[in-house]
């Protein structure tokens, strides 16, 4: 550990701290049923560097409760604390090794931001991650992939956004080019659960690059083809793989690089506002107010190159233009103002809205 940065230490320190796991004669106060809990978690985390047990360890660290009539005794194992935390993050086990067992996996980023730059830094760590993912690669030509298989992949690509989001690796993780290992996850077109959880969790990866304003993330997108995926995602995912992916072509969008690019070339421009005009269609007998604010906002933003705008007088949805959607937008203000804005841009002086329409919002 002499070689981790500081504030790596001080994340170790949170999981049990010291040169290693405390055994149970040195947990003197701790509550036994609590104690041997620890010592059976310590033990399914050994069992993970065993590529052949694995799989049955997560599903144990994974349950709600750990089974403590399980326990063997692992007072005389002698296991490193860094060991112990490689495999743990690498799992998503960080939780499972505080010794506060109230911590939330939600909190995990709160409780140790430095988990990305430690997943990073860690000999081995992205390889394993990587290794995960390529292993289901042939599974993906089959019609049917098996839940535990997707699970698994998930986790891995769970731990590889928490590296694309903090600052200090994301551009490492970019210039490795990983985004690259999950595209394979977004051209498939199987909508079974296994698939769209697989989906869903690639385009989280992508959707960490894009939120911080970044041009070189954009054009990185662009240039690997990311936006006829996302597209693909808005056809044909779930409802939450579709806002995802909307989000992420929001924010290509909403780059100037990204908006030139798009509104350059006719079949790209032709291709969005295609899936954009779809989505308005299929709203309308599901609606979905998270969903319609993002395509607002992509019509918003290309309505502010000449050439788009004029193009929108005649692609726009007309469900965009009348009453169709205002019981979806009658408490979003700042989607009603940004479709307000989409319509004066499109048809200048002459927007007026239908009785009962959005008028009454206002």
């Amino acid at each position: 550990m002499a070689n981790l940065p500081q504030s790596f230490s001080i994340g170790v320190g949170s999981f049990g701290g010291g040169a290693g796991m405390p055994s149970s004669s040195s947990s003197a106060g701790a509550p036994p049923n609590k104690d041997r809990k620890m010592q059976f978690v310590e033990q399914l985390v050994l069992v993970l560097c065993d590529l052949n047990l694995r799989e049955n360890a997560l599903l144990e660290l994974f349950k709600p409760d750990v089974d403590c009539g399980k326990l063997t005794d692992l007072s005389a194992a002698d296991v490193s604390t860094e060991k112990l935390v490689r495999v743990a993050v690498r799992h998503r086990l960080y939780k499972c090794l505080s010794r506060d067992s109230a911590i939330l996996d939600e909190k995990k980023k709160e409780l140790f931001p430095d988990l990305g730059r430690l997943l990073w830094h860690s000999f081995g760590t992205i390889a394993a991650l990587l290794q995960e993912i390529v292993s289901i690669y042939p599974g993906l030509s089959s019609p049917s992939l098996a839940p535990a298989q997707s699970n698994r992949v998930c986790n891995a690509i769970a731990l590889l956004q928490s590296v694309a989001s903090h600052p200090d690796t994301r551009k490492s993780f970019l210039n490795a080019k990983i985004p690259l290992y999950l595209y394979p996850f977004l051209n498939t077109t199987s909508k079974s659960t296994p698939f769209e959880y697989l989906r869903l969790a690639s385009l989280g990866v992508i959707c960490a690059l894009v939120k911080v304003d970044d041009t070189e993330v954009i054009s990185f997108l662009i240039s690997t083809d990311i936006i006829p995926k996302c597209l693909c995602a808005m056809e044909m995912g779930c409802e939450l793989s579709k806002t995802v992916a909307t989000f992420i072509v929001q924010k290509i969008l909403l780059d100037d690089v990204g908006l030139n690019y798009v509104c350059a070339i006719s079949k790209s421009f032709f291709e969005v506002i295609q899936v954009l005009g779809n989505m308005v269609g299929a709203l309308a007998e599901q609606p979905s107010s998270r969903l319609l604010k993002h395509i607002i906002r992509c019509y918003l933003r290309l309505s502010d190159n000449p050439r788009a705008c004029q193009a929108l007088k005649t692609f726009l949805p007309n469900m965009l233009r009348d009453n169709t959607f205002s019981s979806c937008l009658r408490e979003d203000s700042m989607a009603r103002n940004w479709l307000l804005q989409l319509l004066l841009n499109v048809n200048g002086s002459r927007v007026a809205p239908q009785a009962g329409g959005f008028d009454h919002m206002l």
